[in-house]
C-alpha cells in the first residue's frame, strides 16, 4: 500500500486493483477507521473526513490482512430485457448467438467493485478476460437510462440517460438510484449482483 496525504483530512490509499480497493475499503468500513466516507475505485481507497492524524490513520491500515478476508456482499438480481443494439455484435465475438451470450452473462455472479461516472453507476467486475470486449470508437451521444452495458472486463447499468461508449446489451428498469432509500445506490461497492431476464 502506498499512502498519499489529500489536505489536512483525507488519505488516498494506492493498492494493487479495483479487488483489493474494495477489500480494503470493506475492511476499514468494519474496523471503525475514523472517515466520514470511504469510497474505492479501480485501484485506490479514498478516506475523506479523517477526524485524527492521518500517520494514525495509517498505521490503523497497515494491520489490513489483504484482500482475501474481504466478506461477501448482499445479492441482487437484475431483471433485463435483453434487447440492446449491440447484443448480436457481443454474442458474434464470444463465438455463440445472442440466446448463448445471454446465458454466458446470466451465469456469472459480478461485484459492485466501485461506483462512478453518474450517481448510482457501478463498475461490476467479473467478466472473464476472454469475454472482454472493446468500447465503441465513437461514444453515443445518448444511452437511454437502464442499459444493461459491457466494456473491456466491466460490466455496468446506465442509472440515467447519457453519453456512453460501452456495449448495450439490453435495459432494466430497476431503481438503481434513489435518493429517499437509506442507501441510494443499489448496486453500491460490494453488492453482489446477478443479471435474470425479464
Amino acid at each position: 500500500m502506498r499512502f498519499r496525504a489529500v489536505g489536512e483530512h483525507a488519505l488516498l490509499v494506492e493498492v494493487d486493483d479495483a479487488g483489493s480497493a474494495l477489500a480494503l475499503a470493506t475492511w476499514a468500513r468494519h474496523a471503525g477507521i475514523e472517515a466520514t466516507d470511504v469510497v474505492p475505485g479501480a485501484g485506490t481507497v479514498l478516506f475523506d473526513g479523517v477526524a485524527a492524524d492521518l500517520a494514525h490513520v495509517a498505521d490503523r491500515l497497515g494491520a489490513w490482512p489483504g484482500p482475501a478476508d474481504a466478506p461477501p456482499g448482499a445479492l441482487v438480481e437484475v431483471a433485463v430485457t435483453w434487447d440492446g443494439a449491440d447484443l448480436e455484435w457481443v454474442a458474434e465475438q464470444w463465438g455463440t448467438g445472442p440466446e448463448g451470450a445471454v446465458a454466458r452473462l446470466c451465469d456469472l455472479e459480478l461485484v459492485s467493485a466501485f461506483c462512478g461516472f453518474a450517481p448510482g453507476f457501478a463498475y461490476l467486475a467479473g467478466l472473464p478476460a476472454d469475454l472482454a470486449v472493446p468500447r465503441l470508437a465513437t461514444p453515443r451521444p445518448r444511452v437511454p437510462a437502464g442499459s444493461v452495458a459491457l466494456a473491456d472486463t466491466w460490466c455496468g447499468v446506465y442509472p440515467s440517460a447519457s453519453p456512453g461508449g460501452w456495449r448495450l446489451l439490453g435495459h432494466t428498469d430497476a431503481p438503481l438510484w434513489d435518493v429517499d432509500r437509506a442507501e441510494p445506490a443499489l448496486l453500491a461497492p460490494g453488492t453482489r449482483v446477478r443479471f435474470v431476464s425479464a
